[in-house]
């Protein structure tokens, strides 16, 4: 004779685990703090674009993080 298992008392602690990860992963607090994003497009010459993930690739950057990167420098040495 086999033991029927009990998915209950699994099933209760499963989703009260998720329950709380879910919370902490979606809680607006968290959310708060971290800005969205805004999509942005410009248009550049293939080759100069090309030259750009080069240097971008010798520092160890992708494109986007590049491009963030560059920005951010920009926008400290020409804040005034």
């Amino acid at each position: 004779m086999a033991l029927k298992r009990s998915e209950e008392i699994i099933s209760e602690s499963t989703e009260s685990l998720s329950h709380s990860k879910a919370k902490e992963v979606f809680s607006s607090s968290s959310r708060a703090a971290k800005e969205k994003k805004v999509l942005t497009t410009f248009s550049i010459e293939p080759s100069f674009k090309a030259e750009l993930e080069d240097l971008f690739d010798d520092m160890g950057l992708s494109w986007a993080a590049g491009i963030r990167f560059a920005l951010k420098e920009f926008s400290k040495k020409y804040n005034n």
